[in-house]
């Protein structure tokens, strides 16, 4: 009886440790820069920019600014419906961004380069996101003065499909040898792991967070940790001169492409579909 009286003493200063442990963690970080959204109308100009056009594996959508607006607390990021000229078409063009004769649909893509960017860290995101039929939501981020992929990228968040199957996933790249070459570290975690804790998960919101510093990036959605990233694996190849990407500043992008490479055969009965993000936080020790 004495020796699990022990035990449970034992057990007992050990959870309050780990609690004392946590605690203190927590009060460690300082809020340094967030966006609530709270103002009705147009983001931030001093802070957020915009992707215009076409940009990335051959998706749908043609980026815009007025597919971003702020109401009733949240960031809106809204894909609709078009259907417009391509400004960009050029007959028998083997390149995708020209050879389109139509827009389909419009999105946005917002992104801090140049204004806010960020050497380690807590980033949280609190977001509702699309999941229907072509929906590609993200939350992500890019380091500067190097082309991609030796700038480094960092997907806190991204949904799409693989093989039809939606997943949600965390990932990281970096450069390899040669120019172009892509290194990545993914977490791939089939869409219905998370259904089957919460059929009604798509309709909530959730907190994608990321923790960054000199030795890992660990991210995680509602407290579970989806990937861990070691910075020791992360170093460039030659292409990218040796160089680690992930210690060094990085800036931080919203947004919602449509079909594409990875988002998978669009369900236009979804449209318009709109990516909610309640707000963007940042800590710092």
């Amino acid at each position: 009886m004495a020796r699990l009286s022990l035990v449970l003493l034992a057990v007992s200063v050990s959870g309050l440790l780990n609690c004392v442990t946590a605690k203190a963690e927590e009060e460690s970080w300082k809020l340094v820069w967030s966006d609530e959204f709270n103002v009705d109308g147009v983001p931030d100009k001093t802070v957020w920019s915009y992707e215009e056009g076409y940009s990335r594996n051959h998706e749908l959508q043609w980026y815009q600014e007025n597919n971003a607006y702020c109401k009733n607390g949240l960031l809106v990021i809204e894909a609709l419906k078009a259907d417009a000229p391509n400004p960009l078409y050029e007959e028998g063009s083997g390149d995708w961004r020209k050879s389109r004769e139509r827009i389909e649909c419009t999105s946005a893509l917002l992104k801090t380069i140049g204004t806010k960017e960020f050497l380690y860290g807590r980033f949280e995101v609190k977001a509702r996101i699309p999941v229907g039929g072509g929906s590609w939501p993200a939350i992500w981020l890019l380091g500067s003065g190097m082309p991609w992929p030796s700038c480094g990228e960092i997907d806190v968040m991204e949904y799409y499909r693989i093989k039809g199957v939606p997943h949600i996933l965390a990932n990281a790249a970096w450069g390899g040898d040669k120019r172009h070459e892509s290194v990545w570290d993914s977490a791939k975690v089939p869409f219905s792991h998370f259904l089957e804790k919460d059929p009604d998960w798509a309709s909530k919101f959730h907190v994608w967070r990321m923790d960054w510093d000199e030795t890992a990036i660990k991210i995680y959605l509602d407290d579970e940790l989806i990937n861990e990233i070691l910075l020791s694996e992360t170093v460039n190849g030659k292409a990218g001169n040796h160089i680690n990407p992930f210690k060094k500043p990085m800036y931080l992008l919203l947004n919602l492409a449509i079909g594409g490479d990875n988002g998978g055969t669009v369900d236009w009965d979804c449209f318009p579909m709109k990516y909610e993000i309640d707000y963007v936080r940042v800590y710092q020790k």
